[in-house]
């Protein structure tokens, strides 16, 4: 039989008490066991998170999320505590990954760094695990709470406005960028800036991310609309393409 270390068994129980939502154990754990609130929980392959990544996590919208996110900076969490591994995310690019809105807004509120790098994708910052994850409620919070926008964001956030900015410039977005963006507003399910796109010289039948196409993207987004008009359009799934 193998028995569990005291540190072990301590931050157990502070994961129990964060998936929980039990605020008053967090509390009662954190005031005894002080070094909880910057413990590093690692894994066999090196990589470790903190407490609040735990309280952050995939589903995420764990009960009392934003009690529990105050109590543990109150005891000295470091609100832009990184992952140690293949990323280096923050809490609040795991909060944007799971479209927890009250835990982003409370890391937030909490002072974390709204345009920390490090995503899993390339590197960027939690807008950018929003918008490729589909997480439309938080990707909108960021925006609205100051988050820079990148091209492709614009589009899959239906900001036609700024899409067009990219393309106004001295020196234009390219056909490229255009193709990217393109693929990114049909994942966002967004009819304008997906057919002004297209009017920029976009590729319709681009095989991008996730080995799908703009339509395959749509679709998987349920955007019916959409779907109809790319067809119309001569847009094809991956499979057409491939066939």
């Amino acid at each position: 039989m193998e028995f569990l270390s005291t540190e072990d068994a301590l931050a157990l129980a502070a994961v129990a008490a964060i998936h929980g939502g039990d605020v008053d154990a967090l509390r009662a754990l954190l005031r005894e066991h002080p070094e909880l609130a910057t413990v590093r929980l690692g894994d066999a392959c090196g990589m470790s998170r903190t407490l609040l990544h735990v309280a952050t996590d995939w589903p995420g919208h764990y009960p009392n999320g934003p009690r529990v996110v105050e109590t543990l900076l109150a005891a000295g969490a470091d609100v832009n505590a990184r992952f140690a591994g293949p990323h280096t995310e923050t809490p609040l690019h795991w909060a944007a990954s799971s479209d927890d809105v009250p835990v982003l807004d409370a890391l937030l509120d909490a002072g974390a760094d709204i345009e920390a790098g490090g995503s899993v994708i390339g590197g960027g910052t939690p807008l950018s695990d929003a918008c490729a994850f589909g997480q439309w409620n938080v990707a909108r919070r960021l925006v609205e709470r100051g988050a820079r926008t990148e091209l492709w964001q614009d589009a899959a956030l239906g900001r036609i406005d700024g899409v067009r900015s990219y393309f106004e410039r001295a020196n234009p977005a390219s056909v490229e960028d255009a193709t990217h963006a393109l693929w990114c507003a049909a994942h966002g399910g967004q009819d304008e800036t997906t057919a002004y796109l297209l009017g920029r010289g976009a590729d319709i039948n681009w095989v991008g991310y996730d080995d799908l196409t703009p339509l395959d993207a749509a679709e998987r987004s349920e955007a019916h609309g959409l779907v109809t008009w790319l067809r119309g359009k001569g847009g094809l799934s991956a499979k057409d393409l491939t066939a």
